[in-house]
């Protein structure tokens, strides 16, 4: 499979798209799910194209993985998270639904599931996440 330059993560680093920013680096991105399944749900991707986990460059999974991990650690402040879950899907069979590499970081509590998947969140509470993870940041 080839890597798809329509895809909307591909769109959302060319400024064709909006999203809920959280950093940015020179070789990642990131940006809140606006589907979130827990409460400072993000997406950490890299700014080159590369379909998934199965054809990226170790270079690409080197920056990604550096900035789930400093995201992480942001997250489990930001939201006073006891634990975090990362989660990462490649092609359609592994659940993949964006073809542009994604890793999932979720901040969790200890006995609250996730939520069930595809219910946009709120304007306002996104907005609010945001501004929680750019000042676990600072």
């Amino acid at each position: 499979m080839s890597y798809d330059n329509d895809n909307i993560f591909a769109k959302i680093l060319a400024g064709e798209l909006p999203c809920y920013k959280i950093y940015e680096d020179e070789g990642t991105f990131a940006f809140l799910d606006i589907m979130p399944r827990a409460d400072g749900h993000l997406l950490v991707i890299p700014k080159t194209p590369a379909r998934n986990l199965l054809d990226a460059n170790p270079d690409q999974m080197a920056a990604v993985m550096a900035t789930v991990q400093k995201l992480s650690k942001a997250a489990m402040r930001a939201f006073a998270a006891g634990g975090i879950t990362i989660q990462q899907f490649n092609e359609a069979a592994g659940g993949q639904e964006v073809y542009h590499l994604h890793v999932h970081v979720l901040p969790r509590h200890k006995g609250q599931a996730l939520r069930p998947p595809g219910t946009m969140a709120d304007a306002d509470i996104l907005s609010g996440h945001v501004e929680k993870m750019r000042a676990a940041l600072e």
